[in-house]
């Protein structure tokens, strides 16, 4: 494709240029060229931005980096986003020390703020268990005025504390928040009051508890009922009913500021089970709640997120006599939730259906819930006709993410034929699978006899920069030496030759 170059370049004019570019490697050879065309423009943060972010969302890494150490010696103002989506796609690509070494040099780079890109890398570590690294990290950057804000941080080291089974250490952590200058937020209450109760170190949670009263449920947030929850269903675990029932009302006075008719004390010693005991202090909790959207969201999802999908349902129920109407993210829980079940036509007679009915219509993100379950329960038929249902509904696009997991999928189904037709739609949208999924497909339909159009996903293949393995090439010689059909493939040949 000829580019016309305009008489005055712009780095927003390039940037739309080389997003144009099916080939990475041109759009690169685009931005190189920019500068010898004219020579008194300057690349900014933004375009390297898009440049970086092309070649490494095509695995060009070698390129990328070459791109940002061209950034860093241009010195151009670059925001932290560019080395958060650099950090990501190392990590991605298995390339963990690639990552790090990178984010200890941005303080060469004309960056102010490195605040996300710390966030990011300290998630990554701790994904991969690294915690000793992980701390170091923090040590090492934590006290800089470059990183902003440290409580995101200290949150991801208590998580990942307590996923070993280390709350006591997370509990150090939080103690020591206030010599960090920070304050604990909501989700800092959450991660240790989950950690502290699977240990089971109910004392410690319980004094926790009574800190959340006078530190952030002055005003009776709903959003706290998740963290309540936790420690009153820890102690019924524990058969500790009547501490609980105890707990619950100091919950509903001090934070939840419930009304006094809602103080009713519970009776849980009339033998029911562990489970009936809990679902009364739901109740309760519900009940006791000043009535908000943020008290039925946040229980709704929680619920549906432990697979609790009936409970969940009441909170719906009730949710809905009281004026408040579901959102997309709570039908986005119950989706999930019920394709981890494997109970996919109810998940798909939620987006059809039950969002229809309250008025809340299904979007993309909703869709793609659904869609990457069946993806994971292998369920491609099922995928391929909620995203036939998908397409036809104004502003409903699926990702990329799952339109390249089905194409992986329909392929190694051998459903080639399937696996075309969707790539056609991927190649509208410009959603570019990966150079495997080529190859799979590109041999899938010469074992058919489809070399026209296994020659025609090649050349697209190769536009891209995508070299395919040595097998497809055998698959396609192979093919064409078939004596049956050489007459008619001798056209397609010709075609093959000139790539």
């Amino acid at each position: 494709m000829t580019i016309r170059w305009p008489r005055v370049l712009t780095p927003t004019y390039l940037s739309q240029i080389i997003r144009t570019q099916k080939n990475p490697l041109k759009a690169l050879q685009i931005f190189n060229e920019a500068k010898s065309r004219y020579p008194k423009y300057c690349h900014n943060g933004p375009v390297y931005a898009t440049m970086i972010s092309i070649l490494g969302t095509s695995g060009r890494l070698v390129e990328m980096r070459d791109v940002i150490e061209q950034m860093r010696e241009d010195s151009c103002e670059c925001k932290d986003s560019v080395f958060v989506s650099a950090i990501k796609i190392y990590a991605k690509a298995g390339l963990v020390d690639e990552a790090i070494s990178l984010y200890k040099s941005i303080p060469q780079f004309n960056c102010v703020n490195w605040t996300e890109s710390f966030n990011t890398l300290l998630h990554i570590m701790v994904s991969e268990n690294q915690l000793e690294a992980a701390h170091h990290l923090f040590v090492e950057s934590s006290c800089g005025w470059e990183v902003k804000s440290r409580v995101q941080a200290l949150n991801l080291l208590m998580y990942a504390l307590c996923q070993k089974g280390r709350s006591d250490l997370a509990l150090q952590i939080f103690q020591e928040m206030d010599y960090q200058g920070c304050y604990p937020n909501r989700n800092s209450y959450a991660i240790l009051m989950k950690g502290l109760c699977q240990d089971r170190r109910l004392h410690e949670a319980t004094h926790l508890l009574y800190s959340m009263f006078w530190r952030i449920s002055q005003k009776g947030n709903g959003e706290d009922i998740v963290i309540y929850r936790t420690l009153l269903d820890a102690l019924c675990d524990e058969g500790k009913f009547e501490e609980a029932v105890e707990i619950l009302g100091k919950i509903l006075r001090k934070g939840l500021k419930a009304p006094k008719r809602c103080y009713n004390r519970l009776d849980l010693s009339d033998g029911k089970d562990i489970e009936g005991a809990k679902c009364l202090i739901h109740e309760a909790l519900i009940r006791g709640s000043i009535p908000s959207f943020a008290s039925y969201n946040a229980m709704a999802v929680d619920l549906y997120s432990e697979g609790k999908i009936g409970e969940a349902d009441k909170v719906i129920i009730e949710m809905q006599d009281k004026g408040f109407k579901p959102t997309h993210s709570i039908f986005e829980a119950k989706v999930a939730a019920l394709c981890k079940v494997s109970k996919v036509d109810e998940a798909i007679k939620v987006i059809e259906e039950d969002m229809v009915e309250v008025n809340c219509l299904p979007t993309a993100r909703v869709y793609n819930v659904l869609l990457k379950n069946l993806c994971n329960i292998g369920n491609s038929t099922a995928v391929l006709k909620s995203l036939n249902k998908m397409s036809n509904k104004v502003g409903c696009t699926a990702d990329k993410e799952t339109y390249s997991i089905l194409l992986e999928m329909l392929c190694h189904e051998r459903r080639y034929l399937e696996a075309s037709q969707l790539l056609e739609q991927m190649s509208i949208k410009s959603y570019w699978p990966c150079a495997n999924s080529y190859n799979l497909l590109i041999k899938g339909l010469c074992s058919l006899g489809r070399q026209y159009e296994a020659v025609m996903w090649l050349e697209d293949m190769i536009s891209q920069g995508k070299l395919p393995e040595i097998s497809v090439w055998n698959s396609l010689a192979s093919s064409f030496c078939n004596s049956e059909i050489i007459k008619v493939s001798s056209e397609t040949f010709n075609r093959l030759r000139n790539l």
